[in-house]
């Protein structure tokens, strides 16, 4: 355990909760995208081989997921210039957690307002739908950012991307 603290940059046992987050999440990921491959073939549910079939896919997916999220940790730790490693964990469910709730939350919200998926036109409907995500993403991603522990990231990434959208103006310090 000290190795995998040492490795993480992990100080205080709380900060534990990042890596664990993030490996059930890689998990979880895993077995929804297995569950769905394993609907395209000719596999009952009840069988065992379901099951083992079902292992093997979480396994597998699990472990190339885990490959490619090391890699690039690697690449954003120098350029996203964080103190810990540990805070990329908390960034990344923080990114993940924004955009599955912006992309949740913006089919009530239109609901609400009138525009419904099954009677509007597409050609309306959803480029409605991400003009919507996309403010509520930036208000979202701030708060999910604070309550991960990561405002000091996420404005800085705000102001950022903002000011290249040609916002700079409502940023300067």
């Amino acid at each position: 355990m000290q190795k995998f603290k040492k490795r993480w940059e992990i100080k205080r046992n709380w900060q534990l909760i990042f890596p664990i987050l993030g490996l059930l999440s890689l998990v979880f990921s895993s077995y929804l995208i297995g569950k769905y491959i394993l609907k395209l073939l000719p596999i009952n549910q009840i069988d065992t081989t379901y099951i083992g079939v079902l292992s093997a896919l979480v396994i597998f997916l699990s472990s190339i997921f885990l490959f490619i999220t090391l890699k690039l940790f690697n690449i954003l730790e120098t350029k996203w210039n964080v103190l810990y490693r540990w805070e990329l964990i908390a960034i990344f469910i923080a990114f993940a957690v924004t955009g599955s709730t912006a992309a949740r939350i913006s089919d009530p919200i239109l609901s609400f307002l009138g525009l419904h998926r099954e009677i509007t036109n597409g050609w309306i409907y959803w480029p409605i739908r991400i003009l919507f995500i996309f403010p509520v993403y930036q208000v979202l991603l701030i708060i999910v950012g604070w309550l991960f522990g990561q405002f000091k990231f996420f404005w800085g990434f705000e102001k950022k991307m903002l000011s290249r959208m040609g916002f700079a103006r409502f940023f300067k310090d």
